[in-house]
């Protein structure tokens, strides 16, 4: 089965590539096709009945192919709790497949929603960053170490926190499509549809998000006798946490619209990446987490 895993990874990476070819050539396509409608317009012609068709067969193809590498990814992270006998999520290999897995699945989740797969070229991209980045780990399956013995919170703390990670990925891609329209021009009722997108991912994400830390200082008491010791990683959760707690805040309460949260996202999502990886650079009770096989 650790083999079948690690043949599934291949796969979802292949596919996932593909996945962002497509979404990118559908976004580049979808710029092309307005432009070329805008300036044909009142204007009959065969080319501008072409260019939708062409543009919905590239989304269909990038749609079925980011599926296709969410299902490899599942089986790849399936496959390995099978082999090892507990969750996937022991070291620094299994937490990235999980956190690409989440991003795309969030995405997908979120596309079906809204039909807005130019997303997908800013999204995608990240987890298929993440993918490149585990193909360069230690990917053997090895015990658990004494802190992570208790599987079930393992899990759940893991688990939880993929999904948090996964809808702030889109609500990242979202609010980073927002600021290159805006720059760009385009019209406000298509920034509001992004704007909205990014808040109810963030609507999502950060309930989870609190349920992770509570997870986690409920697992800390379990294995080191103290629910917050200020590690690094603690502390960066934290820190993201109250960040995305900032834009909720403003959004809701001070009416915060447009460029100012957009840019609140993304130093969001900056905050993210910094939590998941931080652990590499600062150690701290997390350290059984990093580059161990």
């Amino acid at each position: 089965m650790e083999k079948m895993s690690l043949y599934m990874f291949s796969a979802g990476f292949i596919t996932l590539a593909g996945a962002v070819v497509f979404y990118f050539a559908y976004a580049v396509v979808s710029v092309l096709t307005r432009t070329r409608l805008a300036a044909m317009a009142g204007g009959p012609g065969s080319a501008s009945q072409a260019a939708p068709t062409a543009l919905a067969g590239v989304g269909r193809l990038a749609t079925i192919l980011a599926w296709n590498s969410a299902v490899f990814l599942l089986l790849s992270l399936l496959a390995r709790a099978i082999a090892s006998g507990r969750g996937p999520f022991s070291n620094m290999y299994e937490f990235t497949v999980s956190f690409a897995a989440g991003v795309t699945l969030a995405y997908l989740i979120v596309e079906a929603r809204v039909s807005r797969r130019t997303l997908g070229a800013l999204v995608l991209p990240v987890a298929l960053g993440l993918m490149w980045y585990a193909s360069t780990l230690p990917n053997n399956v090895a015990p658990l170490v004494p802190a992570l013995q208790n599987n079930l919170l393992l899990t759940l703390h893991v688990s939880v926190a993929i999904m948090a990670y996964g809808f702030f990925a889109v609500s990242f891609g979202s609010a980073s499509l927002y600021l290159v329209r805006r720059a760009a021009g385009t019209p406000a009722d298509s920034l509001e549809i992004l704007d909205e997108v990014a808040y109810r991912s963030v609507l999502i994400g950060f309930p989870a998000m609190a349920l992770v830390i509570l997870l986690g200082s409920i697992w800390a008491e379990t294995a080191w006798g103290s629910w917050w010791s200020w590690d690094p990683k603690e502390t960066a959760s934290l820190v993201t946490f109250l960040i995305y707690a900032a834009y909720l805040h403003g959004r809701i309460f001070q009416g915060w619209r447009g460029t100012r949260t957009a840019l609140l996202l993304v130093v969001g999502f900056v905050a993210v990446l910094f939590t998941f990886f931080g652990n590499l650079f600062f150690g701290g009770l997390h350290s059984y987490s990093g580059l161990r096989g």
